[in-house]
């Protein structure tokens, strides 16, 4: 009689042993291949390291004395974060729509996936220099690059939770006969309200931090007065400046998480 273990084995990624070391050793032979592939220059590495030493000297104590532009740059972040997710979101619901294969035909649905996809595939920095370069310096450009960065996440956690609604309240107002915006309006969009709420809030926090960093290519915001304070050399300006993003990014975290437990 054949006795069983006491204790469960989680079973391995890959049943066969052999197969399994070979696919190991061929990840860590190509990550030893591409770190001493790479092309370093470890002379200029070691002279970075004068130029950290001097930028981190030269940054303590921080300093708080122009105060006027450190609160002009950051109201303009965040105004750009607030227009950005509104624009976004609001965009971001017919899109989703358009992109959940439950509710839309066949050609819609891959439109709506198309859009979702090429608002993914760029980070932000590039979308930031591609509108700089289109309408200009400042805060518009900034505005723009997160509304295509939010419609990349709310339209794409939108569509799937449409996806997961129950199906039957639809199929329903459909046998009675109701229109196609009434079945939206009070069979949809009721299932998925809490998901679009818990969204746009975490959208908004999650602009906020992205305002910082498209400024620094020139989309306005905190990012801008930072950039400009490295330009100028004045490290310990940058360092009061990056204090208050990770201060003000705590603080919003902290709220919007608040707001999510909520709602949720």
């Amino acid at each position: 009689m054949s006795s069983t273990p006491d204790t469960w084995r989680k079973p391995p990624f890959i049943a066969n042993r052999w197969v399994r070391w070979s696919v190991y050793l061929g990840v860590i032979s190509y990550i030893l291949w591409v770190g001493t592939s790479l092309p370093v220059d470890w002379e200029r590495v070691a002279d970075g390291l004068g130029r950290a030493k001097r930028i981190f000297g030269g940054a303590f104590p921080p300093s708080f004395e122009r105060s006027g532009l450190l609160i002009d740059g950051f109201l303009e972040s965040l105004k750009i974060a607030l227009l950005a997710t509104a624009g976004g979101v609001a965009l971001s619901i017919p899109i989703a729509f358009m992109a959940a294969r439950n509710i839309a035909p066949l050609p819609i649905y891959y439109l709506g996936r198309a859009i979702i996809i090429i608002a993914r595939s760029f980070h932000p920095v590039i979308v930031a220099i591609i509108f700089v370069k289109a309408v200009g310096f400042g805060p518009f450009a900034g505005v723009l690059t997160l509304i295509v960065y939010s419609i990349g996440f709310v339209a794409k956690m939108l569509a799937e939770r449409i996806e997961e609604i129950d199906f039957g309240q639809v199929e329903a107002m459909r046998a009675a006969g109701a229109p196609y915006l009434s079945t939206l309006f009070y069979a949809i969009f009721p299932q998925i309200m809490p998901r679009q709420i818990g969204l746009s809030i975490y959208q908004l926090d999650s602009n906020l931090r992205a305002s910082a960093v498209v400024g620094i290519v020139g989309a306005g915001g905190i990012g801008a007065t930072l950039a400009n304070a490295f330009g100028r050399y004045d490290y310990d300006f940058a360092l009061a400046i990056t204090i208050v993003i990770v201060g003000v990014i705590l603080i919003s975290e902290g709220i919007s998480g608040v707001i999510r437990k909520r709602i949720g």
